[in-house]
């Protein structure tokens, strides 16, 4: 101590001082944490006919703002109520999440620590759709700790209570030159329910994309058969067309609410171009000639084919066979053939081709004499 003072001098005291002030501040201790897992706020809800798939992700802190260590089950809320207040009589449970992955091991969240996704599947009865068809199902989550504790509910998601029909029956599609036709055969609405309107609804994705383009929707109609040509695929490629029933539900003064119904089986179409443009028509011939030049003008009216390449010319004489006498394809509907003779009399016929090189037939001949 004589040592120290000798150190210090004057100022000894007021280190000491300092020292023992500091000594005796000391932080009360925390409350153990109670491991209450924060509740999700991404809950998402998607229904498919009679099923409800719920997605959200497994919670890696506490409320208290540790990091998860322990987690129980998931309880599965579901009311027909607008706003849910608690969980009530759960509907269902997801097992405990696994705890994601660096998580465990650490009292402090860590900013590399995995999301992970949990999920379930809700299966409605038909007596709850029948219930009240036109509300709105709200669920919730609401996610354990090991001790079967929770913090409360998830955000709310919510889905259409409707019930919806079965897919069409006999669904068919066919590859035509007008497009893919696609055909089922026709139901009557078995509901009958105000408020709710069904219509057909055609899907299209391309084998080995994931996205999928609508073809088109028809109302619900109890007819023999139905018919929608598809114009929108490209050809040379495969796709895999379904057709479901969507049933819309409508309230005055609300948004319309929609749900699909179960799908057709997948119908697989191979695009394969084999069928030729339309056989131009309204060919005519006309002769003209200037000084010793002389030539004949062939019009007809233009092919409206998309995939339209262009045309091939034909020619002969009386009683001879017709032969192609254009090197290219012409590609505007009107040509010149400027190798004609004085006295001969022409027949013409034109074709059209597309880009892939089919051919339709020929028109119907018209003549023309050079005089």
């Amino acid at each position: 101590m004589k040592l120290l003072r000798d150190c210090f001098g004057p100022s000894f005291a007021l280190v000491l001082t300092t020292l023992l002030a500091g000594c005796a501040s000391t932080s009360p201790p925390l409350p153990p944490s109670l491991e209450l897992p924060k509740p999700p706020t991404d809950l998402r809800a998607m229904r498919k006919a009679d099923r409800v798939y719920l997605t959200w992700s497994v919670p890696t802190l506490t409320t208290d703002r540790q990091a998860v260590r322990y987690l129980g089950a998931t309880r599965i809320c579901r009311t027909l109520e607008t706003v849910m207040t608690q969980c009530g009589n759960p509907v269902g449970e997801s097992p405990a999440p696994p705890i994601p992955p660096r998580a465990a091991d650490k009292k402090k969240p860590s900013s590399t620590t995995q999301i992970l996704q949990a999920s379930y599947t809700d299966t409605l009865s038909p007596q709850l759709q029948q219930q009240n068809p036109t509300a709105m199902l709200t669920y919730a989550v609401e996610v354990l700790n090991s001790s079967n504790r929770g913090a409360g509910l998830s955000n709310q998601a919510k889905v259409a209570a409707a019930p919806t029909l079965q897919p069409p029956e006999g669904f068919t599609a066919k590859l035509t030159g007008e497009g893919v036709v696609l055909s089922w055969k026709g139901t009557a609405d078995s509901h009958q329910i105000p408020g709710l309107s069904h219509r057909y609804r055609v899907y299209r994705r391309e084998v080995g994309s994931s996205n999928e383009a609508l073809v088109g929707e028809l109302p619900l109609q109890n007819e023999s058969e139905m018919r929608l040509v598809d114009h929108g695929f490209e050809w040379e490629k495969t796709y895999d067309y379904r057709a479901t029933v969507l049933t819309s539900v409508l309230e005055p003064g609300k948004p319309e609410v929609q749900v699909e119904g179960d799908d057709t089986p997948v119908i697989r179409v191979f695009a394969h171009d084999i069928f030729p443009p339309a056989v131009p028509s309204g060919l005519e011939a006309v002769f003209s000639g200037a000084g010793q030049q002389l030539f004949v003008d062939l019009i007809w009216a233009p092919d409206t084919d998309a995939d339209l390449a262009g045309y091939n010319i034909y020619r002969h004489e009386e009683g001879g066979k017709a032969v192609k006498i254009n090197s290219d394809l012409v590609k505007t509907p009107a040509y010149r053939d400027a190798r004609v003779a004085q006295g001969k009399k022409y027949f013409y016929s034109v074709s059209a081709i597309d880009l892939r090189g089919n051919e339709s037939a020929r028109s119907e001949e018209t003549s023309e004499t050079v005089p």
